[in-house]
Parts: structure tokens; C-alpha cells; sequence
């Protein structure tokens, strides 16, 4: 269904059938439309200070209406050459519109622009390739793939060590959050919590009662064998590292 506009001549109409005390129903039976058109109409051209609807105002305002539509808007050959020429200058469609509209040389969005140029990009151009997003390399997303970022090359595996290292160590650091100091540095074969909690029960007698103990996701030094060292006071980090002999 194909939307006609109101025609001046029938809102000179919609404006005799309000004088006369006709309601919108009453006036859209008068003149061939639908009520909604005639509220619609009323909604968009009635004075803001009075409420009244007088028909030359409206026909002022859909005129202006119609001219700043986007829709409606061409620019010439010449206002485009002069957006391509900023833009083969490295300028993005962003500060091309800034700078156009500044200068009162022309009213352009940096969206109109755009399509521009990937309008100019479908018939053959290179305008695109003077955006600043063109010099970036884009890489296909690795789905279901090896990923060799952050690996070494030439690394050997931990089975082809030799045996002079086969046996690990753990290290156990106890860390001051304020004075990021380590009070305490424990090398051993292995660790338990029982072994863990033994310590950090040391540093409570040492120093009081930390107000928070952080640690590292391991089964030792889990939530049972931190429990009951720790209080409101000074906070500590516990960090358990593993290294080589």
C-alpha cells in the first residue's frame, strides 16, 4: 500500500473541519483518508505553544522536512571530489566531515562517506584502501587448529630431559603484599598441606595474623590447610612455584 501525503489544499480542509468542531474521524470521512493520517498530521504540524493547526505553517514545515531528509540528499560531482581528495590525503571520513563542516564547505556525515566508498569499491576504485583500517592485516580466526603462539621453536620435550634433572623440586614463596618481601623461601621434593599449613603456622607466631592469604590453584595449598591463618591485619600472598634442580 503506497502512503500519499497530505496535499495542501486538503489541509487547508483539516483545518476548516477544526474550526467548524469536527472531530478526526468526522474529517478524515470528509476527506478520503484514514483517522490515523489526520492524527498523524495534527501531531506533527500543531503549534507547540497554542496547540492550534493552521495549514500554512504545516506546508512550511514539511517542506523543511522534506529538504534536510537524508534520503533526499545529492551531493554535486565537485563537493565528492573534494571529500576523495581528503581522504587520498590519509584523512579518515570522520575528520573529513569535521573539517568540511568547520570550514561551512559542506554538511557530510562520515556514514554518507563510507558509503561512498564502498560504493566507489564495488564499481572498480581504491578508495578504500586509503582508510587507515586497509593498512591493517587481518588474520582468519585458527578454529579446530594448531596454535603455535607462545611456543618455542625447537623445544624439547619433558620426557627427553636428561636424568641428572629427572627429579623435580618444589618451592614454596611466602610474599609480603606492603613491602613485597619474601619472608619465606622453602625448596623441597614434595609438599604437602599438612606441610604448607606447618609453615604459614610459623608466620603467624613471626608476624601475627595476615589479613589475606592468596595463593596459586594447587591441591596443596588448598582452603584446609590455609584455614586459621589468616585474620584482619597486614596482608601476605602465599605463591608455590615448581623449579629444576
Amino acid at each position: 500500500m503506497t502512503y500519499h501525503q497530505l496535499t495542501s489544499e486538503e489541509r487547508y480542509m483539516l483545518s476548516a473541519g477544526r474550526r467548524q468542531g469536527l472531530n478526526q474521524a468526522q474529517i478524515a470521512r470528509q476527506l478520503g483518508r484514514h483517522r490515523s493520517t489526520i492524527g498523524r498530521e495534527l501531531k506533527r504540524n500543531s503549534s507547540r505553544w497554542d496547540g492550534n493547526y493552521r495549514p500554512s505553517k504545516a506546508i512550511e514545515r514539511t517542506h523543511g522536512r522534506r529538504s534536510r531528509s537524508r534520503r533526499n540528499q545529492r551531493f554535486t560531482a565537485e563537493e565528492l571530489h573534494c571529500v576523495e581528495a581528503l581522504l587520498r590525503q590519509q584523512w579518515s571520513p570522520e575528520q573529513v566531515s569535521g573539517l568540511l563542516r568547520r570550514q561551512q564547505r559542506l554538511r557530510i556525515s562520515h556514514e554518507t562517506i563510507y558509503r561512498h566508498v564502498w560504493h566507489d569499491r564495488r564499481c572498480g576504485g581504491n578508495l578504500h584502501e586509503h582508510l587507515r583500517g586497509a593498512r591493517k592485516r587481518r588474520f582468519r580466526k585458527r578454529y579446530r587448529s594448531y596454535d603455535s603462539r607462545g611456543r618455542l621453536a625447537g623445544k624439547r620435550h619433558l620426557s627427553e630431559r636428561p636424568a641428572a634433572v629427572a627429579g623435580r623440586r618444589q618451592l614454596l614463596t611466602v610474599v609480603d603484599d606492603c613491602t613485597h618481601e619474601a619472608v619465606a623461601v622453602h625448596p623441597d621434593r614434595a609438599m604437602s598441606g599438612a606441610y604448607v599449613a606447618r609453615i604459614l603456622d610459623r608466620l603467624k607466631h613471626e608476624r601475627g595474623l595476615p589479613k589475606v592469604i592468596r595463593s596459586d590453584n594447587v591441591l596443596n595449598a588448598s582452603r584446609h590447610s590455609l584455614r586459621g591463618n589468616s585474620n584482619p591485619g597486614r596482608p601476605a600472598a602465599a605463591d608455590r612455584r615448581r623449579s629444576s634442580r
